[in-house]
């Protein structure tokens, strides 16, 4: 782990992954690939790493979502639209640890801030397994809003993985 804010590419694309096992339209088949996906990058990289990945995905989704909202709609006010709605939707995860939740909000403040979520979180040493269930958890709700907003479900997954194939990370 790097404190500035560097995250293994391997992580990122792993954190999408368990995005897309959570993720009800994945097909069972794509599901257990992403698992298996989200497993070698734990085993390769470690869990701290992908922990590390999803707070990145955080940080970029709640940046795209004010600054160019998606579909064209009127921008979001972070502190009065975005981050409320993704905070009080989380104890829909009955798996959400509500302790965790005061470190997902200032992950969602730090990037509406326009800060390095990762070098944000870092300062506070390791992620716990609760906290990254958390932050996956977040990420689901910004893909999520994000699709709604475009009104076109699978909307960020494509842009995505259109976005990890150009970048030679795609794993099929």
């Amino acid at each position: 782990m790097s404190s500035d804010g560097v995250v293994v590419d391997e992580a990122v694309r792993a954190a999408w992954d368990a995005y897309r096992v959570l993720e009800r339209r994945t097909s069972a088949e794509e599901r257990q690939e992403a698992q298996q996906r989200v497993k070698a990058a734990t085993d390769s990289v470690g869990r701290q790493e992908v922990a590390r990945g999803t707070v990145f995905l955080v940080g970029v989704l709640t940046g795209y979502l004010i600054a160019e909202p998606p579909g064209g709609g009127e921008k979001l006010d972070p502190l009065g639209d975005l981050i409320p709605a993704v905070i009080r939707k989380l104890p829909t995860f009955e798996l959400a640890d509500p302790e965790q939740v005061p470190m997902a909000t200032g992950v969602l403040m730090a990037a509406a801030m326009g800060m390095d979520t990762v070098a944000w979180r870092d300062g506070f040493g390791e992620i716990e397994p609760k906290e990254a269930m958390v932050h996956g958890f977040v990420l689901w709700l910004l893909a999520d809003l994000f699709d709604s907003l475009v009104d076109k479900p699978g909307t960020i997954d494509q842009l995505m993985r259109e976005t990890f194939d150009s970048m030679g990370t795609a794993q099929d």
